[in-house]
């Protein structure tokens, strides 16, 4: 089940717990947008691993992809929505992924 989020609460909780809750809210919203969108390939757990891999170079991507999986999911669904994934991507290229995660989780909680 997919449930709306409280973007300020989680950027303070990632915050306090020195990215600990930083981890678990990646994962579940890559698990919301793999639903969403109908991709079930598209996993917290496997992009993750991938995040950790890559010393942290594969969010750079997932930030490009999860652009792409939104905008999919707000196609199924009828809105007229504008693809972020250039955005997400630069916003990661340039250190601001906590940025990105605020707005991909606002995306998400507006196709709820």
């Amino acid at each position: 089940m997919i449930q709306e989020r409280n973007i300020a609460l989680c950027i303070i909780l990632s915050l306090i717990t020195c990215g600990l809750y930083g981890i678990y809210w990646f994962i579940v919203l890559t698990n919301d947008l793999g639903k969403l969108s109908g991709d079930s390939s598209f996993t917290g757990g496997k992009h993750f691993l991938l995040t950790i891999v890559t010393c942290g170079i594969w969010s750079i991507v997932w930030g490009y992809q999860a652009g792409k999986h939104i905008y999919e999911a707000q196609r199924q669904r009828g809105f007229h929505g504008s693809d972020n994934s250039i955005l997400y991507l630069v916003l990661f290229i340039f250190g601001f992924g906590i940025v990105s995660y605020a707005l991909v989780q606002n995306d998400v909680n507006k196709l709820l």
